[in-house]
């Protein structure tokens, strides 16, 4: 048995994979075009082409198609057996036999695996480092296979006050629940959100099931299978925007976008390694201020 089964035997782990592939089973084009656009938006470019791409957690594969359609060459791996099944899906209806586009089953908590893979321009990990237990050290590894000048993309649970003790327990609460009692919290939780999204919409006088659109979820996810993650998702730790700079700062990294969540959801970051780590880190006062939110990420899904 995998470490990743015992963990989930155990009550220690959400399956992520399991979700995913109900997930694709109703996937559409505009789900795709939508991850595409996220990728566009947050790294300023139009296309990836000549790019290598690493998906280090890739969950449903959606983002790892994204790049592959972009143009980059993408390497994906997930520590769930299930989420690389998901990959491996989408490549199949999409770029089949492609050599362009390999996955793998690995964690990103694996050291050597990560040095075995290479330099990429571009290490993109959404919604997945806060999941692994060791939030800080895989947020280290991830800073292994990248290239100078290359760029990191990651995205991280923003922490709150109070807010992130409850979460933990209700989290942990539901991985090692029977599955009755599962279903139970699930919808208990789902009831509770869309009654407070329908308070708010009718005060704000917004159609209320405009947030359940397709074009209303970021990177082409779905609400209902968001939701699920959003309960499931443990391991489950969290870092302030604040956190996440002081962290890749002095390690030479540069902050070129921030999307900082309101609430709970995550916050997303993309960095640049610099060149030349020693000019960066005797130069503090040109990272010592984090650039203004760029339109507010009000969801709370995650990639993994």
């Amino acid at each position: 048995m995998s470490t990743h089964a015992r963990e989930v035997a155990r009550g220690q782990r959400f399956e992520f994979g399991k979700n995913w592939q109900q997930f694709l089973r109703a996937i559409t084009p505009y789900q795709i075009a939508q991850a595409e656009g996220s990728l566009q938006t947050m790294l300023g470019v139009p296309e990836l082409s000549g790019s290598t791409f690493l998906d280090a957690g890739c969950g449903s594969g959606l983002s790892s198609l994204a790049a592959r359609r972009l143009g980059a060459r993408v390497h994906s791996f997930d520590f769930d057996p299930q989420s690389v099944a998901c990959t491996e899906e989408l490549k199949r209806r999409y770029f089949p036999d492609d050599p362009l586009w390999t996955i793998e089953v690995a964690s990103v908590l694996d050291v050597a695996y990560l040095e075995s893979l290479g330099k990429y321009d571009l290490v993109y990990s959404w919604g997945v480092l806060h999941h692994t237990g060791a939030l800080w050290r895989a947020m280290e590894n991830m800073t292994i296979p990248l290239t100078p000048g290359g760029r990191l993309f990651i995205a991280i649970y923003n922490h709150q006050l109070y807010w992130t003790w409850w979460h933990t327990r209700l989290k942990r609460t539901y991985v090692s629940a029977p599955r009755p009692l599962q279903w139970i919290i699930a919808g208990g939780y789902a009831s509770f959100e869309v009654t407070k999204g329908l308070v708010k919409d009718l005060a704000l006088a917004r159609n209320p099931l405009a947030r359940y659109r397709q074009d209303k979820r970021p990177r082409g996810m779905s609400w209902w299978y968001d939701t699920l993650d959003w309960i499931g998702g443990y391991p489950y730790e969290t870092a302030t925007p604040n956190e996440v700079f002081d962290f890749y700062q002095p390690r030479g990294f540069v902050l070129e976008r921030l999307d900082v969540s309101s609430g709970h959801g995550c916050s997303q970051f993309v960095f640049r390694k610099a060149l030349n780590q020693w000019v960066w880190n005797k130069q503090p006062y040109l990272l010592s201020i984090v650039p203004k939110p760029i339109e507010p990420n009000q969801e709370s899904s995650s990639d993994s």
